[in-house]
């Protein structure tokens, strides 16, 4: 199979034919801990995980011109949160009724697929049919066998994840190009106002003298225009976001966790908890830990005084940082828009305002490389889940 191996391999185990690396949890966008209290299909299906990303990336490589030379963290994403939502989902009288129930986590993938790769549209849905077809192979080949009614479920789940995956591309794509038409647009003007202007001068006859300055004056801004609509070109054929400024180092993400919660809880040690695997990687530390600090406060401002769980994974050369808080949950209408600048949640009188938390976390993990979700119901609370590269220096700009 073939692969984009991690230039710089950290600390932990990775071998891509045989998916050797740290043993994980569940990996559900829930925060949920292990597979206590799910059925025995649902653990049968959580056993194959590693076997069905190992047959859908050998396709996906092989079938998809676009995929065979990104990188192993980015091409899995956030599917492997799908796929533990899947297996939630096929719990009877579980929450969630298909994998993306409560959560946007599949909003996320299609996010990330426009921000880091240069896919169309159909390539989204030609890697969930892969996907479907690597379930149903690794299924009939470990002998799992889903009813009727738990095969709606799985494929509910991908259609349901497919159709959210184009629309956020989509919007991703467009919004993108609009800023960069408006304002490269824009800049145009002031070469154009040059050659119209200069142009002008010499239909009226100017000194024969000035006729070579006002000509290379007209050749210059010229070239200036040609190369904004280059740059527009660009723009238009390909989608990479904003990203912030990045100063990474290697460190233990726990360790930064439990500095968090040391520091925002205010007299009590229960408000804030740490669970799950030390991750040693590559990363900002100042920015993940604003961003971090960010999700813990508003777990515990928004929460029901139960405090929050922060919760840290590996799997699959990405790190997934959550934060738990009970309560109250978000809209399922307001998971996109939690996520832009100054949004407020039933206004701007309400008191659940984010302001430029939510954005700001938004930001540290697309310049990660990686992507943010959020998953919130009346049962499960609310969760935000960072899933970005362990290693992300193949994914950072760098001067």
């Amino acid at each position: 199979m073939r692969s984009g191996p991690n230039p710089r391999p950290l600390q932990f185990t990775y071998v891509h034919n045989n998916f050797a690396r740290k043993p994980c949890g569940m990996l559900a966008s829930d925060q949920k801990m292990n597979a206590n209290g799910l059925s025995a299909t649902s653990k049968q299906v959580l056993a194959m995980r590693d076997a069905v990303f190992a047959e859908w990336e050998s396709q996906v490589r092989r079938l998809i011109k676009d995929a065979r030379h990104i990188l192993h963290p980015t091409l899995l994403n956030t599917l492997p949160v799908f796929y533990d939502n899947i297996a939630e989902a096929l719990t009877p009288n579980h929450p969630r009724s298909n994998a993306t129930s409560n959560n946007d986590i599949a909003a996320a993938h299609g996010d990330e697929r426009a921000r880091m790769t240069s896919y169309e549209p159909e390539q989204i849905v030609h890697e969930y049919q892969l996907f479907r077809d690597a379930f149903s192979q690794v299924a009939d080949e470990q002998g799992v066998t889903l009813t009727r009614a738990e095969w709606g479920i799985v494929n509910s789940s991908i259609d349901s994840a497919v159709r959210e995956s184009i629309r956020k591309f989509t919007s991703m794509h467009d919004s993108f190009r609009h800023k960069m038409a408006a304002s490269l647009s824009h800049d145009m003007r002031n070469p154009l106002s040059v050659i119209v202007s200069a142009a002008h001068v010499l239909s009226l006859g100017a000194n024969p003298d000035r006729t070579p300055l006002i000509a290379t004056r007209i050749l210059d801004n010229g070239k200036r225009l040609a190369t904004m609509i280059e740059e527009l070109l660009d723009a238009l054929s390909f989608n990479r976001g904003e990203k912030l400024p990045l100063n990474l180092s290697e460190f233990d993400v726990q360790d930064l966790a439990r500095t968090v919660c040391r520091d925002t809880s205010v007299g009590d040690d229960a408000e804030c908890a740490v669970v799950g695997a030390s991750v040693v990687g590559y990363w900002c530390e100042d920015s993940l830990r604003r961003a971090l600090e960010n999700l813990v406060v508003n777990g515990i401002k928004y929460g029901d005084g139960n405090g929050v769980q922060i919760k840290i994974d590996e799997a699959h050369g990405r790190m997934l940082l959550s934060v738990h808080n009970s309560g109250n949950p978000i809209a399922p209408e307001h998971h996109g828009q939690i996520f832009e600048y100054l949004w407020r949640e039933g206004g701007a009188k309400d008191k659940r305002g984010w302001g430029m938390g939510l954005p700001f976390v938004k930001s540290v993990a697309e310049s990660h490389g990686g992507s943010v979700a959020v998953d919130s119901s009346p049962a499960g609370g609310t969760t935000f889940l960072i899933d970005i590269p362990v290693d992300c220096r193949p994914f950072v700009e760098t001067d």
